[in-house]
């Protein structure tokens, strides 16, 4: 596997996270000697260690920026923390979602007794009827989304996908799965549709304003080729 460089200075490194990798083993993880880990594919094909400045799920892929040293971290930390960052995934759910809708629903934290506040911006890219019956419907209907999370809760835009009943296709947790199975069955496509496409930002130490793409894992091209759809980071 070729790590995807999408951007490299002297302070940070900007991936293209593919699907289904860990960001870093977890402490006595027993896959460890089964799968290679974002960090480790960084260290093994550049020989360096880097420290992630943000998350991704296993399943989410898309654009990471990692820090080249600790103490970088903080500085671009706070763009997210200040809300200096755009951050811009896209999404493919089931039905037909809004033209454009902002989700405000409270996500639980990392303690699962407490919810937070938590807000995403959803604007509809491109819709599909398709002749292919998923129960109880004799047709299927699909959306591709842009999402804008304004915060960063655990899951967020898996939940908030769900909690306007438009889950992302793929997601195993919070999605549908008859919707799922279509999907494999008919064009052998498994993994979670939901990409880390875009991050626009004011370099901390540069000030040059960056504006990064992660191109799509090869399921999503497919999907546009089949869907007709435009690839929105083209």
């Amino acid at each position: 596997m070729n790590l995807d460089i999408i951007f490299e200075d002297q302070f940070v490194i900007c991936v293209n996270k593919p699907n289904n990798m860990v960001v870093h083993h977890a402490h006595h993880s027993r896959n460890v000697a089964d799968e290679i880990a974002l960090l480790q594919l960084i260290q093994r094909e550049k020989g360096i260690k880097v420290y992630p400045i943000h998350r991704l799920d296993r399943k989410t892929s898309g654009i990471m920026l990692l820090a080249k040293e600790t103490v970088y971290v903080s500085k671009f930390q706070e763009l997210f923390t200040n809300n200096e960052i755009e951050k811009t995934y896209y999404g493919v759910v089931r039905g037909f979602s809004p033209e454009t809708k902002a989700i405000d629903s409270p996500v639980k934290g990392r303690d699962s007794n407490v919810y937070k506040e938590a807000l995403t911006y959803l604007k509809t890219l491109e819709q599909v009827v398709l002749d292919i019956p998923v129960k109880p419907y004799d047709s299927s209907r699909y959306s591709l989304v842009a999402l804008q999370p304004k915060t960063g809760r655990i899951h967020q835009l898996r939940l908030h996908t769900l909690k306007i009943s438009h889950p992302l296709i793929g997601d195993t947790k919070y999605g549908d799965k008859n919707h799922d199975l279509m999907f494999e069955e008919n064009f052998g496509w498994k993994n979670m549709f939901l990409h880390a496409g875009q991050l626009k930002f004011k370099h901390p130490f540069s000030e040059e304003v960056l504006i990064l793409k992660a191109n799509f894992p090869k399921d999503w091209i497919s999907l546009f080729g089949e869907f007709t759809w435009t690839n929105p980071n083209n």
